[in-house]
């Protein structure tokens, strides 16, 4: 009997990180299914720990960043996923992954809109842990550092207000230590009040390894001097998981 921890990858056309993230989750000790969107049915969540969305660029972005995979998951299964979360699941979106959830409403309102210098960014950025306790964070220092790789992450709410208030609140779980993409309050990643909802611009899966880093000389993330800081995500994920259960 498979007593690891189950995560169910969703997989629109166009999403393209799947498989790393699907190692990355394997190598902390979660069994993993990459799931088609067009096999999604509200039947193959039930057994399952972990719902993840990863990065890449579903349906081409055509129409905005995980607008259309919103709505085909809403048209798949409803309100299965608000349901999954309430019964103690947990949901992680990794870019594009988190411009979807903030489209179906599962992290509090925002958008991803595109980045303030009007251009693709491909690079490193530091980062502030400011919820230190939340599952995905509690193996992580206070400051970091994760790859981005987007053209549309600036997080924006319809006042400024809004999202210096979720700093204050504990709902910007991450945010970046210097300008990046002009996201407002400099956030770059949310929980909800649950903290097992999580969605983040940086993508945790391209940094598991020292040798990821790049600097030839970088020491390591945390007790093991092999490991990056992507693996101490997903290993935290993983243990508040097993504790869960």
């Amino acid at each position: 009997m498979e007593e690891r921890p189950c995560a169910v990858l969703l997989k629109f056309p166009g999403t393209n990180c799947d498989a790393e993230t699907a190692r990355a989750l394997e190598e902390v000790g979660f069994v993993t299914e990459t799931l088609p969107v067009s096999a999604l049915t509200p039947e193959k969540l039930v057994g399952v720990a972990l719902v993840v969305l990863s990065g890449g660029f579903s349906y081409g972005d055509y129409v905005m960043s995980g607008r259309i995979a919103s709505l085909v998951t809403e048209q798949k299964i409803g309100a299965t996923l608000g349901e999954f979360r309430d019964n103690g699941g947990f949901i992680l979106g990794i870019c594009n992954g988190f411009q979807i959830l903030t489209q179906l409403g599962l992290l509090p309102p925002g958008s991803l809109v595109e980045n303030a210098s009007g251009r693709f960014q491909c690079q490193w950025v530091r980062l502030k842990n400011l919820a230190p306790t939340n599952p995905y964070l509690a193996h992580l220092p206070e400051e970091f550092e994760f790859p981005i790789a987007h053209a549309e992450g600036r997080f924006v709410t319809k006042e400024a207000a809004e999202a210096a208030a979720y700093v204050e609140n504990g709902a910007a779980a991450l945010t970046y230590l210097d300008e990046v993409n002009g996201s407002f309050a400099d956030i770059a990643g949310l929980q909800d009040e649950s903290g097992r909802v999580f969605g983040l611009m940086p993508h945790p899966e391209r940094f598991l390894h020292r040798r990821d880093h790049y600097d030839p000389d970088w020491k390591g993330a945390g007790d093991d001097e092999s490991r990056g800081a992507g693996y101490y995500f997903f290993r935290s994920l993983h243990q508040s998981i097993s504790q869960s259960n």
